[in-house]
């Protein structure tokens, strides 16, 4: 009796071990325009695109990352996004045929008056209303709290689509598109075979590698409010390593953010977030013009 009530237990914890599935995110902040090396404010209104030296960054990035089997692939619908997601899929060694979908929802926050204007003119109109420039807003611009919003409107359209793949035991790497609610798509490639995002290759033999790898480019300020919602709202466990007082902080062009999201399949709820890096910038060491 004794036996058999060991392998019950064993049973049972195969069965929750079975039921929780790891995914890994990738937050990657596109790379430098012009605007962005004479600090002038892009916006959502400014759409310029990579300067030379932004290429290059991309492409750090790329390689950086080129060991990563991506799965899917999102980017924010203006490009200087578009272009740093084009190349580093470009770079990735597992192949250059994934879809890039193109979300407005990753876009950088809007800021009115200021676009294109010095970053030092939104600081002064900040300091003679009072407040800190993070937080004040210009005429005609989002708040902080609605560039959260989208954020974590976003985030939420991402756990449903993740959750029902998932949810799959397998599924065929290459499959027919399924149009995006709310962007159009872009690809990396003249004749790019395409990705659907309820389906992907998925290894569920070891619970501990992720089952799905996706990759996110987007701006400076919508990435401050995701890790914002990461960490205020969703408990996101931060690397013990890193400086809690820059957590909030603009992280610079195409750093490199890396996510675990552990999904329960038998509890519907909000995944489990540990932050492995965060605005990682070490691809960068030694690139210059």
């Amino acid at each position: 009796a004794a036996a058999g009530g060991g392998g019950g237990g064993v049973a049972a914890a195969a069965a929750a071990a079975a039921a929780m599935k790891k995914v890994g995110v990738v937050l990657v902040r596109h790379g430098e325009t012009r605007y962005n090396k004479a600090k002038l404010l892009q916006g959502q209104g400014v759409d310029e695109p990579l300067s030379q030296f932004g290429f290059k960054q991309a492409e750090a990035a790329g390689k950086f990352l080129s060991n990563i089997k991506f799965t899917h692939v999102f980017s924010s619908d203006l490009q200087r996004a578009k272009q740093t997601a084009s190349t580093i899929v470009l770079k990735n060694s597992h192949g250059s045929k994934l879809e890039i979908i193109c979300d407005a929802r990753l876009r950088e926050r809007k800021y009115g008056i200021v676009e294109g204007k010095p970053l030092n003119e939104l600081r002064a109109m900040a300091k003679a209303a009072g407040q800190k420039c993070p937080f004040f807003t210009p005429p005609g611009a989002e708040t902080v709290d609605e560039v959260q919003a989208r954020a974590e409107d976003f985030f939420n359209h991402l756990c449903q689509l993740l959750m029902k793949i998932t949810e799959k035991d397998s599924a065929p790497e290459q499959l027919d598109k399924v149009a995006d609610d709310s962007g159009d798509s872009h690809t990396s490639q003249k004749n790019p075979s395409c990705v659907d995002l309820n389906g992907s290759d998925i290894n569920d033999d070891n619970s501990d590698t992720p089952v799905v790898n996706v990759l996110i480019v987007s701006h400076g300020g919508f990435i401050r409010q995701w890790v914002r919602h990461f960490v205020e709202d969703l408990q996101c466990l931060l690397p013990q390593s890193f400086d809690e007082s820059k957590v909030f902080s603009v992280c610079p062009n195409t750093a490199v953010s890396s996510f675990t999201l552990t999904f329960n399949q038998v509890v519907s709820s909000s995944p489990s977030i540990i932050c492995n890096n965060l605005y990682n910038c070490s691809h960068l060491d030694g690139i210059t013009l």
